[in-house]
């Protein structure tokens, strides 16, 4: 393998519903929220980075209430002393990490939704980060 996890925690969490009617607007159309996935990196040291995969819900439709729930879960990774070409680095941070953590960090976020009333709550299972890298690298 050509890194490791050294670390993970939450590095911030967010989960509001401001008032009673998007509860229960929410209650009523959460399938008509889409999950969304952001992944960000920053050298901490020499080869040791921070990856931090980043998961929040958004409507679908506008005339959906805004509620505010995000979770950045963040991975301390250390990189194989060999490893100097950038495609590596990218696949390393935007594929493998991201895959790696991603059950842990979808439990975490599910776990929120749950415990304040919402079961319906759908977050895909299992995510093909290579499949987004790719569309990344397309565009």
């Amino acid at each position: 393998m050509n890194y490791k996890i050294i670390g993970k925690y939450i590095k911030e969490l967010k989960f509001e519903i401001p008032d009673p009617a998007t509860f229960f607007s929410l209650e009523k159309n959460i399938s008509n929220y889409k999950i969304n996935i952001d992944i960000k990196s920053k050298q901490f040291k020499n080869k040791i980075i921070e990856v931090e995969t980043t998961l929040f819900l958004n409507p679908t439709n506008s005339n959906l209430d805004k509620i505010n729930t995000k979770i950045a879960y963040a991975c301390v990774v250390q990189i194989d002393e060999n490893i100097n070409d950038k495609k590596i680095l990218e696949e390393i941070i935007l594929i493998k990490v991201p895959d790696e953590i991603y059950t842990e960090i979808r439990s975490l976020f599910v776990s929120l939704f749950e415990r304040s009333g919402f079961k319906k709550i759908q977050i895909e299972k299992k995510i093909n980060f290579r499949a987004l890298y790719a569309k990344r690298t397309v565009q």
